[in-house]
């Protein structure tokens, strides 16, 4: 079974960056097969890994509900079930080191609930496939509360150096409670700090129950990758954000 990373946190406090580099670190140092699933309507990972994707759950299942209304033959004499994991299997991005899954937004009003049950499902029978899964969900705790994000071995709630974005981190942490999801273990990451933010910002951490607490330097790097509309996978080794996040991976000691 995969060893699964989830990424959770307000927006803008640079998750699906800290989703991608968790990505390229796995590539890089474990040399193993790794499926990247954006779980935000939003999505954006892809942009983030500089890959191309060319279908999303979201479409998929507006498409397979308007050839349920049109009563069209569906090919092949396939169940809708049968299809629409066949469109699922199809809609993987093979890339580099990586495969990625993308929920992506239905073209149609009303809630998400059903394509993140999709994605859930799917991530789990593709996870058997692979040694990681790497899950960058959306902004807030939608994802919990719809329970998109379980069976979880390691969690990073990515803050900025706020207190608002650590009061985000630490609603997480109580719903991972509340819904008594299987959360191994988990990482709060002051993101975009300086020392002395982080160290203002340690008070208000207060006795949350992560099992561990990090902060991650700003990096001049990200900022004008994404206004040159670079891959923020792609940043240099020697950038302070890739060496600082790479060593506190290699201090979680990841399997």
């Amino acid at each position: 079974m995969a060893y699964v990373i989830a990424l959770a946190g307000k927006g803008g406090t640079g998750k699906t960056t800290i989703a991608a580099l968790t990505i390229r670190y796995l590539i890089e140092k474990k040399k193993k097969a790794v499926l990247a699933v954006d779980a935000d309507s939003n999505s954006c990972l892809n942009e983030a890994l500089g890959a191309a994707v060319h279908a999303t759950i979201g479409h998929l299942r507006e498409d397979s509900l308007a050839l349920v209304r049109s009563g069209a033959e569906r090919p092949g004499g396939m169940s809708m079930e049968q299809l629409f994991d066949y469109q699922v299997q199809q809609a993987v991005v093979e890339a580099k080191g990586f495969d990625l899954l993308v929920m992506g937004r239905p073209e149609g009003p009303g809630c998400y609930c059903a394509a993140n049950n999709i994605i859930r499902k799917y991530s789990d029978i593709l996870s058997e496939k692979y040694a990681y899964v790497v899950i960058d969900n959306e902004a807030g705790m939608e994802h919990l509360s719809r329970r998109t994000t379980h069976k979880v071995d390691l969690i990073l709630a990515v803050s900025d150096p706020s207190r608002k974005g650590v009061s985000t981190a630490k609603r997480i942490n109580d719903l991972i409670d509340e819904l008594s999801l299987e959360i191994d273990r988990r990482v709060l990451i002051i993101n975009k700090a300086s020392e002395s933010e982080f160290i203002k910002l340690k008070e208000a951490v207060g006795d949350m129950k992560f099992d561990s607490l990090a902060f991650l330097p700003e990096d001049k790097n990200v900022f004008q990758f994404d206004l040159e509309g670079k891959p923020v996978v792609q940043l240099p080794h020697d950038s302070s954000l890739v060496k600082s996040f790479f060593d506190l991976l290699d201090s979680l000691n990841i399997p």
